[in-house]
């Protein structure tokens, strides 16, 4: 997905919300927004979704999206179950499957026992979880969270973490606005800061999707130092890479690579001049 040129203000002639935002949205990547009260964030999270539209600029090739908003409408004359399967209909998923998708996340979350109840007798935190479910039912290949932890217990927070991770894991793109600066800390690929409309994007602790390396199906995080701009591509085609992004300051690049290639690729690295390693993890 691509934002070209995104700019979003809510009244002629008033300042812009977000402007000017160019940026890649790689596949398999997880995205926090970060700033200040006001600086933007959900605005820019809902044109992402489709939810709202740009005063300037698009969006190409967003991918089918699930978007959980900062304020979910409760006041609705459905069961949260009747609401769930009439969102999985919008969705594609008829019959059997929608149900099963339903049921599956009602259950996953905590939220069965009261399912039968209207959504307008229900506390926040159950709404909340029948906001995650209904962004969750069809595995989006884009999934936007603005908020989506607040007001959950704790098992519900740990199964979003984990729907997280599964939507990353199968070559999805995440992006998500916490007041948590420990949320989801280590799976973060990319950081966007938002300040006076603009975004500066910063590396996050990994990019990119984890793919399956033996039969434990894990990756090597290297960091390394002293990489040209135009050596990207060199390292992208080593074996067993599975991404490569910009590193936390100039001129350092962080790159994981399947387990089972990592001491052909360190190797290799260990040959490129000035090309320093500067640390690796599992």
């Amino acid at each position: 997905m691509r934002l070209e040129a995104v700019g979003k203000r809510y009244v002629l002639r008033q300042p812009w919300i977000v402007r000017d935002v160019t940026r890649e949205v790689a596949a398999g990547t997880l995205i926090r927004l970060e700033g200040r009260n006001g600086s933007g964030k959900s605005t820019l999270l809902r044109i992402a979704a489709g939810a709202l539209l740009p005063s300037a600029g698009r969006v190409i090739g967003r991918p089918h999206a699930g978007y959980v908003p900062e304020r979910f409408p409760t006041g609705l004359a459905f069961s949260a179950r009747e609401y769930l399967q009439h969102l999985s209909r919008i969705h594609g998923l008829s019959g059997s499957a929608g149900i099963a998708a339903v049921e599956q996340w009602l259950e996953r979350l905590g939220a069965t026992d009261y399912a039968a109840a209207p959504l307008r007798t229900l506390s926040k935190g159950m709404c909340q979880k029948v906001a995650i479910a209904q962004a969750l039912l069809s595995r989006p290949g884009l999934l936007v969270l603005d908020e989506a932890w607040t007001g959950l217990d704790q098992a519900a927070r740990g199964e979003l973490d984990a729907a997280v991770r599964e939507r990353i894991a199968e070559g999805g793109t995440v992006m998500y606005v916490d007041h948590d600066p420990a949320r989801l800390a280590s799976d973060v690929g990319q950081r966007w800061q938002l300040a006076g409309g603009e975004v500066t994007v910063r590396a996050g602790v990994s990019a990119g999707p984890k793919a399956a390396s033996g039969p434990a199906g894990r990756n090597v995080v290297a960091e390394l130092a002293g990489v040209e701009p135009g050596s990207l591509p060199r390292l992208e085609a080593l074996p067993g890479v599975v991404s490569v992004a910009a590193g936390p300051v100039p001129e350092t690049v962080i790159m994981t690579v399947e387990e089972r290639e990592s001491d052909a690729v360190l190797r290799e690295l260990l040959r490129w001049d000035g090309v320093h390693v500067r640390a690796v993890r599992p």
